[in-house]
């Protein structure tokens, strides 16, 4: 079961196995020779884990607080409505309704589920606000953009009017990037996997920072 894992999520490699155990987010038990033995319970945890990780862009220590809330019984506000409130009642079929995941999609998809027309979506992939991937797929964070422009359209707010906000995105993955630099040059498996999970936590961190900004601006605007 952990290498079908494993085939779900490629980078999950033994190192980053010890670092989420080290983490104390999972606790395999050991053969009398000391060698790591996963359970079904524990296969699932970490697929539970490794979703919200890639799919919800969480931090691990916002996974670990997630993670000791449902080991306590309790239902996290970063679960949907009807989630179980167990890593081991998890299927596949529930990860992706917890992480939000999607199938890639057509083109023709796109446009049914997000209700845009050619024309918009030709001139969202023109300002690099959605783009397919090299099959010629999108991704549910397309439709989700989509969905986006489509209300700010209802406000006025034209695809060309969006650009800032590419831009914006731009400079945060530079930010990020420049501040893994020195990281990267490791090439084994362990640095890879602290890359990956700092530079989501700062991916996170950068997106709390400028919805307090907003949020700030909008109370600012409520109390005239």
């Amino acid at each position: 079961m952990l290498r079908e894992l494993q085939n779900e999520y490629p980078d999950l490699s033994a190192s980053k196995l010890r670092f989420l155990e080290e983490r104390d987010l999972v606790e395999p038990a050991r053969t009398d020779s000391g060698y790591r033995k996963y359970s079904a319970s524990d296969v699932e945890r970490l697929r539970f884990i490794l979703a919200l990780q890639r799919d919800r862009y969480m931090p691990l220590d916002v996974i670990k607080e997630t993670m000791d809330a449902i080991d306590r019984g309790e239902k996290p506000e970063a679960l949907p409505e009807h989630a179980p409130v167990g890593p081991r009642d998890i299927t596949d079929d529930v990860a992706g309704q917890i992480t939000g995941r999607m199938r890639p999609m057509s083109r023709k998809e796109l446009r049914a589920l997000s209700g845009a027309t050619r024309g918009m979506l030709d001139t969202l992939e023109k300002f690099r606000i959605i783009a397919a991937d090299e099959q010629g797929n999108y991704s549910h964070q397309d439709l989700k953009a989509v969905k986006a422009v489509r209300v700010l359209a209802r406000y006025g707010l034209e695809p060309k009017h969006l650009v800032g906000i590419r831009r914006s995105a731009d400079s945060e993955l530079d930010l990020i990037a420049r501040a893994m630099a020195p990281h990267a040059m490791r090439k084994d498996a362990a640095a890879r996997a602290r890359v990956a999970e700092s530079s989501k936590e700062m991916l996170q961190s950068l997106k709390e920072l400028r919805s307090s900004i907003m949020d700030s601006a909008v109370e600012k605007i409520d109390r005239g």
